[in-house]
């Protein structure tokens, strides 16, 4: 599995080709002409796409934040938050995105704050539910550091909601997932008021 971060997808033409040729035949079922000069060249770029989109299949997030985690020795909550994202939905495979904030009360350890949000990245390109990937990214940040409590908050809009089925646009869901010392009902209240503080 590859750990090393990256915005662009490094897969082979193989995988690029075969992947093409689905997509070329998908558009020939839902009544398109895959040589007509607008869409000679979508199945590859379609391809391309998918693959970039789920880079996260051929990344270890949890080694993601063993590689930069340094010693400290306080003990107050760190929050990076609103850390944007893309995903897609595993059931319609339709884009949903929006923000995750993660805070965490360091035990000896603290990570490097890019790598938190580079565990963002890693899950959610992937197919995915939002309620999912708010305990993924939980769950590897409490295996991976050394913590007394890990919090993850996750706010996200859903094209499947909003270009389909019930087409209701304004809505937006919340999911939150959390362990250790922010099972405290405190302690998560002050995570919350932490994040509306103006600027």
């Amino acid at each position: 599995m590859n750990n090393t971060p990256s915005n662009h997808c490094n897969c082979d033409t193989q995988l690029i080709d075969t992947i093409a040729e689905h997509y070329r035949a998908i558009l020939q079922l839902i009544g398109e002409d895959p040589s007509r000069e607008g869409l000679v060249k979508t199945p590859r770029r379609a391809a391309k796409a998918l693959l970039e989109n789920t880079r996260g299949y051929r990344q270890d997030a949890e080694a993601i934040i063993a590689s930069a985690v340094f010693e400290h020795p306080g003990s107050h909550m760190v929050i990076v938050k609103d850390i944007e994202f893309y995903s897609l939905c595993e059931h319609h495979i339709l884009p949903f995105f929006g923000k995750v904030s993660v805070g965490y009360i360091p035990d000896g350890k603290i990570v490097g704050l890019s790598k938190l949000a580079r565990t963002v990245d890693a899950y959610a390109r992937r197919l995915q539910v939002q309620e999912r990937l708010t305990g993924e990214i939980c769950d590897a940040v409490d295996h991976a550091l050394p913590n007394k409590g890990v919090i993850v908050a996750c706010e996200a809009s859903h094209l499947c909601m909003k270009m389909r089925g019930v087409e209701k646009q304004e809505s937006t869901t919340f999911t939150m997932h959390y362990k250790g010392a922010f099972e405290d009902v405190r302690l998560r209240q002050e995570f919350f008021e932490l994040l509306h503080q103006q600027k």
